[in-house]
């Protein structure tokens, strides 16, 4: 079937083959890839000790909270690009295309370089199977190639029918359980609870830098990259199957799945691993595999994590290659990234884009890329959400909404307070960077509303495409 551009012209749809249970699996596999595996030691580094696992509970309670922002808006908004169609519904009244053609911009940028740290974390843990990829200084330049040659390998991949690409995303989802669960009872084989509790003297007190608080806000960006991907499926709106049950479904049970998940992984590493050795560890679980049952059995299971990892890029690249395609169909991006792949029926432009981002990527450190990719999601999509939900409370009351935010307005405020406080606790290069990002972003919008004779530079173009469009209504 064919769906209607703003302008109301037919053009190629998306197909909708994503089923409940497929989602969830995009969800989760997108968000537990090589994530925790390698920011559990900077986690507790950061935050002095084993009172990191809290870290992982406030990180939670953000994502949750953020994720039933996500779960109304997409439920009533069910189509390709997720965020950009909530901003491009809730901001058109003020300031036109501007603030969706700053996601978008910000978008290709930042979610690939969420996706290059899981190349980075499954290049470090080929260092525990492959001699001369890692060094005492980090990646090897053999690892660097490694890296760069799996993710051309994600990429072709991705060329296929989205049913074939659901399935194979179930394969790999459980494969990620069986990495995750496998390594959760290889710890507690060997647990000591005294040790996974023995907290920090001092670590609750209101000062210090190495008190629990101190860290909490460097820790939280650890914690919430290791959550984000709950969203994916909210990017692939437009080929998810009765979407307005399907997408709430998918993030709520995918953030309670994965937080129990990360709890259970952290409290069993810090009961079995000594608490310095911990904090420097490169591949950790490789180490609580050979610590239970020899290298033999670590190194299979590290495979087994490796391909995990490959599984949250993939799912990852899957769902962000849909973000700049329906700005491309409604003449907010550059053309290229509206075009379908004419038998794959996939954005061509979206995903080679966001592979060659990743690539580059993949060639820094690991922290530099966690600060500056969640610096820039937070300013232009996380706080822009939270105005977006309110805005469209306010000026779309008669918008169908298929699950509305339980609690309204508490989660929404309390999602506010936690990014604005991950936000500001980030680097000040990265917090520097991310503002000199969409400065930029607003010089390039201008340019093009110029030629396109829009805000600032035309009339604001209203239009409730949901509200008032019969077919986006049903769905």
């Amino acid at each position: 079937m064919s769906s209607p551009t703003r302008s109301g012209e037919p053009h190629p749809a998306l197909e909708r083959k994503i089923g409940p249970l497929q989602a969830t699996a995009i969800n989760m596999t997108q968000m537990c890839g090589i994530g925790p595996f390698v920011t559990i030691p900077a986690m507790v580094a950061t935050m002095g000790g084993p009172q990191a696992m809290f870290g992982w509970i406030i990180g939670a309670i953000v994502a949750l909270a953020d994720g039933l922002i996500w779960a109304e808006l997409g439920a009533a908004m069910p189509g390709a690009g997720g965020t950009y169609l909530y901003l491009r519904e809730a901001f058109q009244y003020r300031t036109g295309r501007l603030m969706p053609f700053l996601f978008v911009w910000s978008a290709v940028l930042f979610i690939p370089l969420i996706m290059s740290t899981g190349i980075i974390g499954l290049v470090q843990y080929l260092g525990y199977l492959i001699p001369g990829v890692t060094d005492d200084a980090g990646t090897t330049p053999l690892g660097k190639i490694i890296g760069v040659g799996i993710t051309l390998v994600i990429v072709a991949a991705l060329f296929r029918k989205i049913g074939q690409i659901g399935k194979l995303t179930t394969v790999l989802f459980v494969v990620m359980l069986i990495a995750v669960l496998t390594t959760v009872v290889a710890a507690f084989t060997h647990f000591s609870g005294a040790q996974a509790f023995a907290f920090t003297p001092g670590a609750f007190s209101s000062a210090g830098e190495g008190t629990f608080w101190g860290g909490l806000g460097a820790g939280l960006i650890i914690a919430i990259y290791d959550y984000l991907g709950y969203n994916t499926t909210a990017y692939l709106g437009g080929e998810v199957r009765t979407p307005g049950r399907t997408l709430p479904r998918s993030i709520l049970f995918s953030i309670l799945g994965i937080m129990s998940l990360y709890f259970l992984l952290q409290v069993g590493v810090l009961g079995s691993v000594p608490l310095e050795e911990l904090k420097s560890a490169t591949s950790v679980a490789s180490t609580v595999l050979e610590q239970a049952w020899g290298t033999g059995t670590a190194k299979v299971v590290t495979v087994f994590i490796v391909v995990a990892a490959i599984g949250s890029v993939f799912a990852g690249l899957l769902g962000g290659s849909r973000v700049p395609f329906e700005a491309a169909r409604d003449k907010v991006f550059l053309p290229m990234f509206g075009k379908l792949h004419p038998k794959l029926n996939l954005p061509t432009a979206g995903v080679l884009t966001m592979g060659a981002i990743t690539i580059i990527g993949s060639l820094f450190t690991l922290t530099d890329v966690i600060n500056a990719a969640v610096a820039t999601l937070v300013i232009i999509q996380s706080l822009a959400q939270v105005a977006a939900i309110v805005t469209l409370r306010r000026r779309q009351p008669n918008l169908k909404r298929p699950y509305r935010q339980w609690l309204y307005p508490v989660p929404t405020l309390l999602a506010l307070v936690g990014w604005v406080y991950i936000y500001v606790s980030a680097t000040w290069l990265s917090i520097g960077l991310s503002l000199g990002w969409i400065a930029v972003g607003a010089l390039a919008y201008l340019v093009y509303a110029k030629a396109e004779h829009t805000w600032p530079f035309g009339p604001k173009e209203i239009k409730e495409a949901f509200a008032t469009d019969p077919e986006g209504a049903r769905a």
